[in-house]
């Protein structure tokens, strides 16, 4: 099997649901004289890939890319297949991405979120949503209740579903829904998804046929998984599965009842 993808088809599938992992395995030195990104793409040093590629996520395809999609990339392609996910690496690399006049951009510092230890619905829920809506490269750190502001003050990091922030719950609302607002996240799916996840978070499961489901599965995660990172790694699994149910009922009622589309 050819383990290279061309910008193009890159592109396509970026646009695509669940979109490939795209990780910027630029040297150091190569990536210090161009710092843009592809949007995105995170950062990952190709040296400590044996460090960084367990915590991929093993249902989606991953794209590698380095300068011209040479050796560093495709050693990383390789290296990940070995591990049994699908890996490929970016034809050209980012120098014939950009030339087929694709976008880059700045690159930025991963931005930072904690909350509370032993997460269930919303403390999974909101990871997602950053990571697939807003900053791919996100991290998340789970601390005891009583650290999370002293934490976030000496991390840098924005807490989210404690009291008295601004990513909190708000009447009726969930976390999830906060994060929805704010960075005026307008997508029907995404709206279907947040009533499954505020009736499954708040206590309100007639929200949502869903919703029960959600919680019984959230608590199973938590039954199963001792280590909170590793509940969120496969607890995407189960927002991508919802997501993708979700996009594909409101694709099916717009094509029957098109007017949804303007409401």
């Amino acid at each position: 099997m050819d383990m290279a993808i061309t910008p193009v088809e890159l592109q396509k599938r970026l646009a695509a649901f669940p979109p490939p992992t795209l990780v910027d395995v630029r040297r150091q030195a190569a990536f210090d004289e161009d710092p843009r990104v592809i949007p995105g793409a995170t950062r990952r040093s190709p040296e400590a890939l044996e460090a960084w590629a367990p915590a991929l996520e093993p249902w989606r395809p991953i794209v590698v890319h380095c300068v011209r999609g040479h050796e560093v990339s495709q050693n990383a392609a390789s290296a990940l297949r070995a591990r049994g996910l699908d890996a490929r690496y970016l034809a050209g690399g980012i120098e014939q991405w950009k030339a087929d006049g694709l976008p880059t951009r700045p690159f930025v510092a991963p931005t930072r979120w904690v909350t509370r230890e032993r997460p269930k619905i919303d403390r999974i829920a909101c990871p997602w949503l950053i990571r697939r809506f807003i900053d791919p490269a996100a991290e998340f750190f789970y601390v005891p209740t009583a650290e999370v502001r002293s934490f976030a003050e000496a991390s840098d990091a924005e807490p989210y579903d404690v009291p008295d922030v601004r990513y909190t719950h708000a009447g009726r609302e969930c976390s999830f829904d906060a994060f929805v607002r704010l960075h005026d996240l307008n997508h029907p799916a995404l709206a279907v998804l947040a009533k499954i996840v505020r009736g499954a978070d708040t206590g309100a499961p007639d929200l949502a046929p869903e919703a029960p489901g959600l919680l019984t599965v959230s608590r199973g995660l938590s039954a199963i998984f001792a280590d909170d990172h590793e509940m969120l790694k496969w607890g995407m699994l189960v927002y991508d599965s919802l997501y993708a149910r979700c996009r594909e009922t409101e694709e099916a009622a717009s094509r029957f009842f098109p007017e949804k589309l303007h409401a």
